[in-house]
Formats: C-alpha cells, structure tokens, sequence
C-alpha cells in the first residue's frame, strides 16, 4: 500500500485538491493545507526531504517580489474610478442616443460601451453592475426581450476579460512567464472581434425577431436640432475626416511598423483630429457640427485619450504594463477631478475595493506556489506533461482536451483559481509540443471568459442579478407597471453567447494570425544563411616611425619575436633549431678559461633579465645598451 501511495502520491494531491474545493473550503487555504498536508506525508513515507519545506519562505517572498502583480490594483483602481465618477453613465446615454433610431439600437450601444469600459477599467463586475444600472431600466422601459437585454448586458461586460488591459491576461503572463505587453498585443484583435460578433448577432436578431429590439420612440431622442434633424450626417463627415488622417499618417510615417504600434499611434492621430475639429468648432462658433457630434467628440475623447495612455505607451514600449497601469490610475483620478465628481468617499470605497481585491489575488497565489512545491516535489509537473504530450493527435488533440478541461472548470471555478491551478501545469507541456504561449494565453483567456457566463454560476449573471429588477416596479418616466427580471431569463438570455464564445475559440484555433500579429515587428532571421567567414591572412600592423625595420606581415613579426625569446633563454638560433651543433656567443656572455688558458666554445648563459631586454631591442630596433660594468 505504501509503495502504491508513492507511486501515485501527484494524481492523489490533484484528487484532494478537487474534494477540498467541492467541499466549500476556500481556494487559497484549500491549495495550501493540501500543499502542506501532502508534503508531510510524503516526508513521512520517505518520498521527500525536509530541507524541501525549507523553499516555501522563499516561494512566498517571491510574490511578495514581482514586479508584474504590481498592475493588478492599479488597473482595479483605475476602472473603480472611472466606474463610480459617472463615465459610464454618459457614454451610455450619448451613444444610447446616436443608436436610438436604430432597431436594436440601445444593444448595439451597449457592446459599445462594454467594449470601450472593457478597454478603459478591465473589471468585469464594474461594468456588468453600471450597465445593469443604466441600460437595463431604459431597454425594459422601451419593450426590450428581457432575455436579449440581460445577455447583451452580461456578455458585453465580460469583454474586460479579453480586451487589454484585462486582469486575467496579467496573470496568465506572470504564470506562463511571458511578457505581459506581449500578452495585451495579442489579444487586441480577438477581443474586438468577439465585440463585433455579438453586434452581428444582435443584428440577427433583429433582422428575425424585430419586436425584440425595437428602435427608440421619437419622444425619447432628447439630442436633436433646432429644425428636428437627428445630426448625424455633420458627425460622419467629421468621422470620415478623422479616419482619413489616421489613414494617411498610417501610410505616409508608419511603414514597416508593427502593427499594434501603426493601429495605437493612427487612432489616435485621427481621435486628435477630430478633437481638434471640436474645439475649433465651439470656441469659434462655426456651428458646422451639430449637438450629437459635439457630445460624441467631447464624451469619447477622454476614455480613448485614457487608453492610449495605458495602452498606447505599453504597446510602443514607453512603459511597462505596471508602471502604464499607474498612468491610468492617474488619469482616472484627473478624469474624476475635472467631472467633479472625486470625493473623499468615492476614494475611501475605491480603495477598500482594490485593497480587497488585490489581497485575494495575493493569497491564491500564495496557496499555489504551497501546493507546487509540494507538487513539484513528488514529480507532479511530469506527471501532467506525460498525460498531455502522450495524448492522440499532437497539438490539435491537446488543444482540445485543454480547452474541453476548462470548459468545464469553468462551471465551478473562477477566473484567478483556473489561472493559478490549472495554466502553470499546462504551459510547460505546451511548450514542449511547440505551441507559442502567448497565443495559448489569449485562447485560454477567450474560453475562461465563459466562466462568467456559465449557468447557473457564472459571477457576470450574478452581477446582473443583484442589479435587475426582480419584482413588479413603476417605472419613474412612463409611469407604467414594468414586469421584473426572472433569473430564468438572465440564464437563458447568456446561453447564445457562451456559444458565440465557443465559436471564437475556434475561431482562434482556425486563425491563429490574429494573436501572431504581436510578433510582426520582429526581424526573422534564416539560421541557413548565417556564414561565417574566417580572413586567411593575419592584418598587417602598421610600422611606427621610429622603428628601424618594420615587419612586412603579422605572421614574420610573430616567427620573428618567438626566435628573439629562444635566444634570450638561451634555446638556442636558427641555426641549432636546423640541426647545427654550435652555438654562438651572445652579446654580454662572458667566458670562463680552462686550465690550458684557451676559451671554451661552450657559452655560459647571460641573466634572463638581461636577455629579455636585449630581445626587446632587436624587435623595436632601438640602439643596444651599453654592456653593463664588470663586477
């Protein structure tokens, strides 16, 4: 029994984690006490070591140390700000009110305005509960499908998910030790497209079911002209003008840029433009933009010059994603300023929230890297990338257990638990199959978004729940009886976009050019053509003036310098080396007399001191010394 438990001491820790979980135990303690509990008895069965528990300090400083964790309040305080200072609030009227006359046209405005809070905030729960707030009562006020209207309203909040600069991107980065800037690049283009694919289905919707999402009455387009007119036509020749420049500075000064940084700097030449215009416009009084296209302008530019102070300095490299996140907390703050509206209570709240939040972010953590230690320690790490890489059919086959996995994690588990418990054992195996992590990051970060949206425990649905009407209520401007919202609905209406969810992690499966795009400034270099090219001949050392024979080649200079030492140690000339058997005298050698009085041939070596500098002098050609005295 004993040795069966060793064996499979990894696939046990996983089964009491899940037990642990099902249980009611929170997560952070849950990792943990199984972390340590199976630690010790795998100390007790002699599987590990005491000196492993001796890591964990170290392990548990180490978050306390990272750097990239450091964006998680500052993003949370940015969109708490921005949430509470009454931004959403009027971007959802202004664009309420350009979509009006359009059937569906307060859905559209909504997956707008998800979109660019998912972008300005990056919290899921801030903007499901302001558009729960705002949008909900007018969408019912004006016969809106409940079902349509709470998903619309569900769906389009979870886009903080995905849309940089999404929380659970960061900690999908820090877990797959990967750039987060690189992780927010790649996920620009799926996020907005996941947008665009609910603003088609809202268009289905009302192509087939027009009295679900009928256009707002004349009475209540409150933004008109003097002579009646909606507006708009000034505001698309002002949106035409600015996409115009954005183009053509794109062409004329961004050629060979990558394509994050050419989409960031354009838009934001052409949003400059257009403000610009604005301004001229009212300080003037040309009266050439109508009261929507004004209110557009001035409504919109401070979200999106906001982005591009978080965004646009990460994507071009100016900031870091930590030191980006403390520009937009700042600018939140300098937003709420010039509204009017930054309180010492608004700030007291904003800051219990973040406080909150980031220490529940810190504990997962914590109990994560407890539970790996141990994990690691019993080989759990190649127990997992065994079972994945062994699976049948490579990277697709993979792919789709991994996804099937979270799928139905999803239902249980959040966000910040999936992403501390399940990537760091998926990534390594990932990697060793040749999958790019950063793609595998955004494709994660796309299915974990169905975790908001899963009935019955998808925390989006909640959100709504605790903001939507439950019962009967009279409305305050029709004075009529409206019908509450069934927590029926609210599941029904999420289940066409958990599908279209679905439908955009295939879509990232199938396009994989979509997340790549993060790599399209780099230089791709062909390892085949790479030659290296060795010179046959030593460069000649130009002579100095003052020597008197200047070698013709490096080669003679060195065969020349090697002679002039073998004499100096008395190894013998040109002459021995060939064979000869005399040596002869050398300058400052003296001779010692025999019995006959005769002078031997055999010379007495001279002190190297003295043969070092003499072959100094024979390569500089300098005038020899005088012999030295005779003792």
């Amino acid at each position: 029994m004993t040795a069966w438990i060793i064996g499979n001491m990894a696939p046990l820790m996983f089964c009491g984690l899940i037990v642990t979980l099902l249980i009611g135990f929170p997560v952070a303690f849950s990792l943990g006490a199984v972390g340590i509990g199976f630690g010790l008895l795998g100390i007790h069965l002699g599987l590990l070591d005491w000196s492993l528990l001796q890591a964990l300090p170290e392990r548990v400083f180490g978050v306390m140390s990272n750097d990239t964790l450091l964006a998680v309040p500052f993003f949370t305080f940015m969109g708490l700000i921005l949430e509470r200072s009454g931004m959403a609030e009027d971007l959802l009227d202004t664009i309420g009110q350009l979509f009006g006359p359009l059937r569906g046209g307060l859905a559209y405005a909504v997956v707008f305005v998800g979109a660019l809070l998912a972008a300005t905030t990056g919290v899921v729960a801030a903007s499901v509960i302001s558009m729960g707030l705002i949008s909900l009562p007018i969408m019912l006020r004006y016969g809106y499908d409940r079902r349509l209207a709470s998903g619309v309203i569900a769906a389009s909040g979870t886009l903080a998910q995905i849309i940089p600069p999404s929380l659970v991107l960061i900690i999908m980065a820090d877990q797959l030790g990967r750039s987060v800037g690189d992780m927010y690049a790649g996920a620009f283009i799926p996020g907005i497209t996941l947008a665009c694919i609910y603003a088609l289905y809202v268009l289905g919707t009302t192509i087939a079911k027009p009295h679900w999402a009928p256009a707002l009455p004349p009475e209540a387009r409150t933004m008109r002209e003097p002579d009646g007119s909606s507006g708009t036509p000034s505001l698309i020749v002002l949106v035409v003008i600015a996409v115009i420049a954005a183009v053509v500075y794109a062409k004329w000064r961004m050629a060979g840029v990558p394509l994050d940084e050419t989409l960031v700097i354009a838009t934001s030449v052409g949003t400059g433009v257009a403000f610009f215009a604005a301004v001229v416009n009212r300080l003037l009084k040309f009266g050439l933009l109508s009261k929507i296209a004004e209110r557009v302008v001035f409504v919109l530019i401070p979200p999106l010059a906001l982005i591009f102070l978080v965004l646009g300095t990460i994507f071009l490299g100016v900031a870091t994603p930590t030191e980006g996140g403390a520009m937009g907390a700042t600018g939140a703050l300098i937003m709420a300023l010039a509204r009017r509206r930054l309180s010492w209570r608004l700030l007291k709240q904003a800051m219990d929230t973040t406080a909150k939040l980031s220490t529940f972010v810190v504990f997962i953590l914590v109990g994560a890297r407890v539970f790996s230690l141990t994990f690691y320690g019993v080989s759990g790490n190649v127990w997992v990338e065994h079972l994945l890489t062994s699976l049948p059919g490579g990277q697709l086959g993979f792919l789709i257990v991994v996804n099937l996995l979270i799928f139905i994690l999803a239902f249980f588990l959040d966000f910040f638990e999936l992403s501390f418990i399940i990537i760091p054992l998926i990534g390594p195996a990932a990697d060793k199959l040749g999958i790019d992590l950063i793609w595998l990051g955004v494709l994660l970060g796309v299915n974990m978004q169905t975790s908001f949206m899963h009935p019955p425990f998808g925390f989006a649905l909640f959100y709504l729940r605790s903001v939507a009407p439950a019962k009967q209520y009279l409305d305050r401007i029709s004075k009529k009886m409206i019908p509450g919202v069934t927590t029926g609905q609210i599941y029904w209406g999420a289940v066409p976009f958990v599908l279209i969810q679905i439908v955009m992690v295939g879509l990232v499966i199938a396009f994989p050019q979509m997340v790549m795009v993060y790599k399209s400034g780099e230089k791709k270099i062909d390892i085949k053509s790479i030659q290296i090219i060795v010179p046959e001949d030593q460069p000649v050392i130009p002579a100095t003036p003052g020597d008197a024979k200047a070698p013709a080649a490096g080669a003679a200079e060195q065969e020349d310098a090697e002679k002039a030492l073998e004499r100096a140690l008395g190894g013998g000339s040109d002459e021995t080396s060939k064979g000869g058997t005399s040596a002869p005298a050398t300058p400052g050698a003296t001779k010692a007399p025999d019995a006959s009085g005769e002078t031997p041939a055999v010379p007495v070596p001279e002190d190297p001191t003295q043969g070092f500098e003499r072959a100094l002098r024979e390569q500089t050609g300098s005038a020899p010394a005088a012999p030295p005295a005779p003792k």
